[in-house]
């Protein structure tokens, strides 16, 4: 170290020299070492940067130098990530994966083996052939299921989901559609005639009704009165009781 040590120090630096830099560090902030060409400059730091690691003690925290296969790490002995071609797995850089995990070229990790899961078979599918479901007597049905966990590079593919098999059913005969159609119509037709056919009589009986209620207001109409008989008045004279 040089001996022109000076204290009116720029950069967060304690103690400096022209030669080599910071000597020393205000507090909380990391010493590190910085290589230019052949020589090393001292220079504190807020924190640590990529390929170091911070450690603190009481006199001076410093930056120290991860593995040579590691890119960043928490300590010297626990990598946080790995240089290209290298695959991290629990804090190491391993250029192969132990058994039962496989690689992950995405997040350069070592991970575990997923294999496929399919879920439960649906119930059996209507016996059909060729879209119907009628007018033959064997046809095939079908039940399906679905992926709930797609599989890693290196886990088991996932199986079949979908299945299919011959059945039989009773034959029968399928209803013609314009049949079906003609005959809907036509009751159709039929329940509003008998509608109309209810309507009519319905209006016909309150027609006979009203005509004979105005038969029986004109009668009333064009009949005298009858004039009441006036009362005999009862003959009051008195009784002669001489003898």
């Amino acid at each position: 170290v040089h001996s022109n040590v000076s204290q009116g120090c720029q950069g967060g630096c304690a103690t400096c020299s022209d030669y080599n830099g910071c000597l020393s560090c205000k507090p909380r902030l990391f010493f590190v070492l910085e290589r230019i060409g052949m020589k090393q400059i001292g220079v504190c730091l807020s924190s640590c940067p990529s390929g170091y690691y911070g450690t603190r003690y009481p006199d001076i925290n410093k930056c120290a130098k991860c593995k040579a296969d590691c890119d960043t790490c928490f300590t010297r002995n626990f990598c946080t990530k790995c240089k290209s071609g290298f695959y991290l797995y629990s804090g190491k850089c391993l250029e192969k994966c132990p058994d039962g995990l496989e690689t992950n070229n995405h997040t350069m990790e070592c991970t575990s083996i997923v294999h496929c899961e399919a879920s439960e078979w649906s119930p059996w599918s209507p016996c059909t052939k060729k879209g119907k479901t009628c007018g033959f007597k064997r046809g095939n049905e079908v039940r399906v299921r679905e992926i709930v966990q797609h599989p890693s590079a290196r886990g088991n593919p996932c199986p079949a989901t979908s299945e299919s098999r011959k059945c039989i059913v009773q034959r029968k005969r399928c209803q013609k559609e314009g049949k079906g159609k003609k005959n809907r119509e036509e009751k159709r037709k039929k329940s509003s005639k008998e509608e109309s056919k209810e309507t009519k009589q319905e209006n016909k009986g309150r027609a006979a009704r009203r005509q004979n209620r105005e038969q029986r207001e004109n009668k009333n109409k064009t009949q005298p009165k009858k004039r009441k008989a006036p009362n005999k008045e009862p003959n009051t004279a008195p009784i002669d009781t001489a003898p």
